[in-house]
């Protein structure tokens, strides 16, 4: 049976995510803003969340209808194959969102779509009343220019959640984020990769799991291994696929920050994540970054200022570590800032920019080669 499958992702993102799919050979991939469609079988729902970097999480879509009324979104929902996913125990909450739409109160929405669905499943299964006591199957509507579509999150916690990350520090990166941004600099583990900016280790460490070609999901939980109708061999088998897959080189990778704090969690978090060994962390003044080696890779996200310290404090920054980037050979930056004057304090344009957002903030890629 194949299922029609969305993967929400960041904006600026969906075509780093459409390409991941079709690495991975899915069918009718189709990036759109915001989010990538895609078709697949019931082990791809195992080996999409598993294996996906720069997604955010993987949706089941149940169906879509038009939403200009309570009536016609009721009926639209009812009309849906719930029974097809959801058990008789199955728990069922409901969350959502509506834009541009005549149904904007969400309460109301998510009222009327957990109506139609328990009448749906009421005249399927004969019952009055449901428990919820089995497995979670988190229903989600977004109601868009009037059409609703249904979806029902089978990664539970967002794919960015690796599992390495219990705390992090001040500003933490999004590890979808971190993962696109080694994405596009198209780091393989040849040369030698330094992030000295490195706060909780995000960056460096989904560097590492790159290199090493190793799937980020390998080592937590997922919503849908609860699901009755989801064969537990599925995840296995795209478990054992993932690491048919792996490298087993050593690579290069270094991380500094000024913050000793900050070098004793990213050094937790490499050994959670499996790639201390890969790593070499250390507490450094990125003002003073140096290195004799030609050619390399720096990926950071420096201090903004309006989250961790004052503006004027982030420019001083950003001046003295331009200033020691210069003297590198052949070395490509990669540099994510919101800082709307980074390129000034920097000392240097960059040669492409590219739009990005670190959760909510606004953020461009400075990219130098």
């Amino acid at each position: 049976m194949e299922f029609k499958l969305c993967v929400p992702s960041l904006f600026g993102l969906e075509g780093l995510v459409s390409d991941e799919l079709k690495r991975l050979d899915m069918k009718d991939v189709r990036a759109e803003n915001g989010r990538v469609l895609f078709t697949g079988e019931k082990n791809d729902i195992a080996r999409a969340n598993i294996n996906l970097r720069t997604g955010e999480r993987v949706l089941l879509v149940a169906g879509e209808t038009r939403a200009e009324s309570f009536d016609q979104l009721y009926e639209g929902v009812k009309a849906m194959p719930w029974e097809q996913f959801i058990p008789v125990d199955g728990a069922f909450p409901v969350k959502g969102h509506s834009l541009d739409s005549k149904l904007y109160s969400v309460p109301d929405c998510q009222s009327i779509v957990k109506k139609a669905i328990v009448d749906r499943l009421k005249a399927k299964y004969k019952v009055e009343w449901f428990k919820e006591t089995g497995a979670k199957y988190q229903i989600q509507f977004a109601i868009m220019r009037d059409v609703a579509v249904l979806y029902i999150d089978t990664s539970g916690a967002g794919l960015h959640k690796r599992g390495y990350r219990p705390v992090g520090n001040a500003a933490p990166l999004r590890e979808t984020l971190a993962a696109a941004l080694v994405k596009l600099s198209r780091y393989k583990g040849k040369e030698e990769f330094c992030d000295p900016f490195c706060g909780s280790g995000t960056i460096p460490i989904e560097a590492a799991l790159a290199a090493l070609n190793r799937a980020p999901g390998m080592n937590r939980k997922f919503a849908a291994q609860a699901w009755i109708w989801l064969d537990k061999t599925v995840w296995s088998k795209a478990v054992q696929e993932a690491r048919d897959k792996e490298y087993h080189g050593k690579y290069n990778i270094w991380g500094g920050d000024i913050d000793p704090d900050s070098i004793k969690i990213a050094t937790e978090n490499a050994i959670r994540a499996g790639v201390s060994d890969q790593i070499r962390f250390e507490v450094a003044e990125a003002a003073e970054f140096k290195r004799s080696t030609p050619g390399g890779i720096i990926i950071t996200n420096p201090p903004y200022g309006e989250r961790v310290m004052e503006h004027q404090e982030a420019e001083r920054i950003y001046r003295k570590f331009g200033a020691a980037v210069r003297t590198l050979d052949n070395w490509k930056m990669y540099i994510l800032s919101s800082h709307t004057e980074f390129e000034r304090s920097f000392g240097k344009t960059a040669v492409k920019k590219r739009k990005l957002y670190n959760g909510m903030i606004k953020c461009d890629l400075f990219m130098y080669y």
